[in-house]
């Protein structure tokens, strides 16, 4: 299990190795229309699984839009600060 700031770490770390082989480096290197895109679905099944599913299963839905949502903010630069600060 990991925390919210411990991913955060960890896809600026996939990130900043730039293995070729990473899904992380690989979406960041799609652009953010491609996250985007991945959001948006992420979006939907969240929604879906909160009508129709589980809350296991939307715990992971969820945590998964969160992954997209951190990956898409790393993409533009945005810090974790600068999320905070408009919570």
């Amino acid at each position: 299990m990991k925390t919210f700031d411990e991913l955060w770490l960890e896809i600026g770390q996939k990130i900043e190795a730039g293995k070729t082989d990473s899904g992380t480096v690989s979406l960041i290197n799609s652009g953010v229309h491609s996250i985007g895109k991945k959001i948006m679905e992420e979006a939907g099944e969240v929604w879906i699984a909160a009508e129709y599913q589980s809350n296991e299963e939307l715990a992971l839905e969820i945590s998964q839009l969160i992954y997209y949502l951190q990956v898409l903010a790393k993409a533009r630069g945005i810090s974790l600060e600068d999320i905070y600060k408009e919570l």
